[in-house]
């Protein structure tokens, strides 16, 4: 049967590195993951993949090739796939950020 509610109370948060952890829902090849990013979170690394998601509460800044943009509650975001839109995020020190994510 086909889970049409994603009761996000009901999934364990797990840690996936430090400053991140998550609760995600996969089904029919498509996964929906609740993301809270922590207080000085920082990526040390280069993200090539793509991102499909909403901000629900705090803020986060993603960089992209020398420029900074702020993605702060209530903003949607898009990222494509690929070297060309790769990108690093940062939580400033004593903030968090929670955000909703689409993947595929």
């Amino acid at each position: 049967m086909v889970n049409y509610l994603i009761d996000f109370k009901m999934i364990d948060w797990e840690s996936t590195k430090p400053g991140i952890r998550q609760k995600s829902f996969l089904e029919d090849g498509q996964k929906i993951r609740l993301v809270e990013f922590s207080d000085g979170f920082s990526e040390a690394e280069w993200c090539t993949k793509g991102h499909i998601g909403y901000v629900l509460e705090g803020r986060i800044f993603i960089y992209f090739h020398g420029a900074r943009i702020e993605f702060k509650a209530g903003d949607g975001l898009f990222i494509p796939e690929g070297e060309s839109n790769r990108h690093k995020g940062v939580i400033i020190k004593g903030e968090k950020a929670l955000i909703i994510l689409f993947e595929k």
